[in-house]
């Protein structure tokens, strides 16, 4: 079956192509095209199931009421909390949005935005692979407006919004040291990527406040199961075992807590843990984990609010925006061998 086109209705019809197209985007009154002429052409396109090509339109009026979104894993639970979030506020806002799994590799984030940036969508949000913000600030300032979610670049002319991640990982190690502990072991994600650095950074500034910074214990290179997994199972294979476990996210834990059971010690009898991420399944683990829950509602409602006030040529280009974490406090921390 042949696609419905403005031409094919206007031949149907009988009116003209401008006409057609008036009454289909709703500009009949401004026009004074009769109800009758309305009627007939609402009603035959209606009856072909004519869906205009959007497209086309967005050639017309340079608008396609569509955003790009980045993300480099929708596997992990964080960054489809992240894409539910912006999906939502955008479709409540009257825009679709075309989602990317970058898989993390910065080749496919390029291919991705170029992808995105042709088919006209008028805006892109991104949670970045790469370590370099040129290729985005390019098409940002060339082309179609850019703002990063998560992760951003430092320095760049991009705006922003992230956790405080650096307060994140103070605060995360803080209070595992209130509670006596001074062999604590923090298990990384990427280590390029601005949350593994600012929380790493926070790790080590909490240790040196409390004089223990030559006892720093650093392990891992992803934000993967298989990470927490096998870092923490060589990690407790030593004699120098770690009295806590500060595991930078959600996915890392999951690999921490089975490598820890498969050792056949308790949290938190044997050993304490700490996590970077807020999931409510953590509430129903034996025991209920304590953690660092990053504002994510609230970053994706910013984010959206930057990038379609900047579509708008209304926003506020420079907007660089750190939202603090909230540690929640459960019963996966208890006070070190020999400390009250």
């Amino acid at each position: 079956m042949r696609k419905e086109t403005l031409i094919t209705l206007s031949r149907r019809t009988g009116f003209s192509v401008s006409t057609v197209s008036r009454v289909l985007n709703g500009k009949a009154n401004k026009y004074r095209i009769s109800e009758k002429t309305v009627k007939l052409i609402t009603e035959e396109a209606n009856s072909r199931n004519y869906k205009p090509s959007l497209l086309a339109k967005g050639l017309r009026t340079q608008k396609t009421n569509t955003i790009g979104l980045l993300v480099p894993g929708i596997d992990n639970p964080y960054f489809a909390n992240i894409a539910s979030t912006v999906i939502s506020e955008t479709s409540r806002l009257g825009y679709t949005t075309v989602l990317v799994d970058t898989m993390g590799a910065p080749d496919l984030e390029r291919a991705g935005v170029e992808s995105l940036v042709s088919r006209m969508v008028d805006g892109i949000i991104v949670v970045p692979s790469g370590q370099e913000p040129d290729a985005l600030e390019s098409i940002d300032r060339n082309r179609t407006p850019v703002v990063l979610i998560d992760r951003y670049f430092e320095p760049t002319a991009l705006p922003y919004v992230t956790t405080n991640n650096y307060e994140g990982g103070f605060n995360a190690t803080k209070y595992l040291i209130g509670f006596g502990h001074r062999d604590i072991l923090c298990i990384r994600g990427v280590p390029h990527s601005m949350p593994a650095r600012e929380r790493e950074r926070g790790y080590l500034d909490a240790l040196r406040e409390a004089g223990l910074e030559d006892r720093a214990r650093i392990a891992g290179n992803d934000f993967s199961i298989q990470n927490g997994y096998l870092e923490t199972k060589f990690a407790l294979s030593g004699s120098a075992r770690p009295t806590a476990i500060f595991a930078m996210s959600n996915t890392i834990l999951l690999g921490t807590i089975k490598a820890i059971k498969e050792s056949e010690l308790r949290i938190p009898d044997d050993i304490s843990v700490v996590s970077f991420d807020n999931y409510t399944y953590l509430d129903y683990l034996d025991p209920a984990i304590t953690r660092v829950s990053q504002r994510i509602s609230e970053m994706g409602a910013l984010a959206v609010k930057i990038l379609l006030q900047r579509i708008e040529g209304t926003g506020n280009d420079d907007a660089k925006i750190q939202l603090s974490p909230q540690l929640i406090v459960c019963n996966s921390v208890a006070h070190a061998h020999g400390e009250k």
